[in-house]
């Protein structure tokens, strides 16, 4: 049965090249049908219109639609971490090539999408009964670009 609910990213003309880059980065990763445009269509006949794939199990759809919509920070990827080396495997590829960082855990990606690169083990800190700490925690990770999950734990603990 496939999944309900698919993300559809709309990209100007990047799809295939953008659905190549994110299945390069995640180890359990798939590239899946291509569907290009017919004749009589909005697309040049024969360029890619649509391309499948699945991002550790989660399925995608990328489309070339033109440069009428762009991505924005109202809705991002969140990859969660289970430890700092993850963190800083999957912030480093998709940084890679053009990506730009920006605070708590975020980046986009060099088409403009927006992620989240965010250890497991930070929403234990934030929602555990240290309440001082949560708040040492939080105001750490408000200081960061790339969330350092160490930093975060030494906060928390008031170190």
């Amino acid at each position: 049965m496939s999944p309900r609910i698919t993300p559809f990213l709309w990209f100007d003309t990047q799809a295939e090249e953008a659905a190549r880059f994110y299945v390069s980065i995640f180890r359990k990763a798939k590239l899946g049908k291509v569907a290009r445009y017919p004749e009589g269509s909005p697309g040049p006949a024969g360029q890619v219109m649509t391309v499948e794939f699945r991002l550790d199990g989660q399925d995608f759809v990328a489309l070339n639609g033109g440069p009428h919509f762009k991505f924005t920070e109202a809705v991002s990827f969140v990859v969660n971490c289970k430890d700092q080396k993850e963190v800083d495997y999957y912030w480093d590829r998709l940084l890679a090539a053009g990506g730009k960082p920006s605070q708590c855990g975020w980046l986009k990606d060099r088409f403009g999408l927006s992620w989240q690169i965010v250890p497991v083990a930070m929403n234990k800190l934030f929602t555990g009964r240290n309440k001082a700490g949560a708040q040492r925690a939080m105001q750490a990770m408000l200081g960061m670009v790339k969330l350092d999950l160490a930093r975060l734990e030494q906060a928390y603990k008031g170190a």
